[in-house]
């Protein structure tokens, strides 16, 4: 009797996440990704330590990490006259088992593509091919519908269906027809990345400014030894009162700096200059900050959805390509307990669609960030010494909060199992 087979919509980091897992545990699976040619697209994005800590068990290690990114020393939010509201060591120094990585999206991407690819075989990545539906069967297995780039639709039946396809999801879209539209709240970032000198501890993440009008500062590589540079990624950030007062556009559509670089005329400081650093950047784009509002389940039979498709959340607690991470390997260790089978999708659906939800709306009110909104509605953002503006307790308590909503408290990290048993594997007859 042969495993049952796992089809997968999209092939981005949460769905080949999934397939490594898959391939970890012994489950074949087919990925089907929609575009003819992966690049490594994108700028910096984070992944925290509990996603990283299933990175080192899916066997790609810190070598792997270091070649697309590096580990992140600090966190740090700062104050429209430079001065420090908050800031706390990360990964390994601040207690945690696993580094934090700060990485270039798209290598990233590729680094999972290259492994996946190595382990299972360049067929099991069908590329140029998009799910556009599904047929869940009376048999209990279910069939994608997928389109291909010259037009023609084929059917692929497997045992479960994994929508892993992104914000504009079809899976999801089936799924959830009556969905709201695309969540704006008014926010526009400009994004892109300059080669330069490290701020701060030489990787130190940085917001600096208000909630509605910031900068978010990291590196996203390590410096060369000859000259001490290495390349900062960073967010400039607005937000309108009005959200019609700027069209919302793509996703990452390409602008030129004189775009959006005069909202930050005259953030110059000893240790930073903005203007500076905007205009070092090779390239610059623009997106809103979106997100979709929350759906009461992410399972529909043998169909279940993850990553963006089941969660995109606004950028604002770096832990959009963690939780898809950490969507992955829940539904390898629902699999290894209830086999590949739509029990196994429920329990990850009672798992994570309800705790993950409130994160969504977290992130929506700032998230981390919302240390900004504090300070801004008490002293407008401007002070000598943050402890007069909100004292240190309470800074530390709604850190903390926010860590454990998120999934990455120090203690309960450092001292939870493996979500993947070393060796486990899905039995046949599971």
């Amino acid at each position: 009797m042969s495993h049952p087979l796992v089809l997968i919509a999209g092939g981005g980091i949460g769905g080949l996440s999934l397939a490594l897992t898959l391939q970890q545990i012994g489950v074949p699976c087919l990925v089907f990704e929609a575009v003819q040619e992966l690049r490594p697209l994108g700028v910096g994005i984070n992944i925290q330590p509990n996603a990283v800590r299933e990175l080192y068990d899916l066997g790609i290690g810190a070598d792997d990490l270091d070649q697309v990114g590096v580990p992140a020393r600090e966190w740090a939010l700062v104050g429209l006259n430079g001065n420090d509201i908050y800031s706390e060591p990360r990964g390994e120094l601040a207690g945690y088992n696993w580094p934090q990585y700060a990485v270039h999206r798209g290598k990233f991407h590729m680094l999972l593509y290259a492994k996946f690819v190595e382990r299972a075989g360049k067929d099991a990545v069908r590329l140029g091919q998009r799910v556009t539906g599904y047929e869940n069967n009376a048999d209990g297995s279910v069939t994608a519908i997928i389109e291909h780039t010259d037009g023609t639709v084929t059917r692929e039946t497997g045992a479960i269906l994994i929508g892993a396809d992104g914000i504009h999801s079809a899976v999801r879209a089936q799924m959830h027809p009556d969905q709201p539209p695309i969540h704006w709240g008014g926010a526009v970032m400009w994004r892109g990345t300059t080669l330069t000198k490290p701020i701060r501890t030489g990787s130190s993440f940085v917001g600096l400014g208000t909630h509605k009008h910031r900068m978010v500062i990291y590196p996203i590589s390590h410096p060369d030894p000859d000259t001490g540079l290495a390349q900062v990624n960073w967010i400039a950030e607005v937000t309108y009162d009005d959200p019609s007062a700027h069209e919302t556009t793509g996703w990452f559509r390409q602008v030129e700096l004189s775009d959006f670089a005069h909202h930050f005329d005259g953030w110059e400081y000893d240790w930073l200059n903005v203007p500076e650093l905007l205009r070092g950047a090779e390239v610059a784009y623009e997106n809103p900050m979106i997100d979709r509002d929350p759906v009461p389940t992410w399972r529909d039979g043998a169909v279940a959805l993850m990553g963006d498709a089941a969660h995109a959340m606004y950028p604002t607690g770096s832990n959009g390509a963690s939780q898809a991470v950490i969507d992955a390997r829940e539904l390898g260790a629902a699999m290894l307990e209830h086999g590949v089978t739509a029990e196994a999708l429920q329990a990850y659906d009672d798992k994570l669609c309800g705790p993950v939800s409130e994160l969504i709306l977290r992130n929506r009110g700032a998230g981390p960030f919302g240390l900004l909104n504090m300070v801004d509605d008490r002293c407008g953002g401007e002070f000598d010494n943050i402890d007069d503006v909100i004292p240190a307790e309470e800074r530390a308590e709604f850190m903390a909060k926010y860590k454990a909503a998120a999934g990455f408290a120090i203690e309960k990290l450092n001292n939870a199992d493996r979500m993947i048993p070393e060796g486990a594997k899905v039995t046949k007859d599971a």
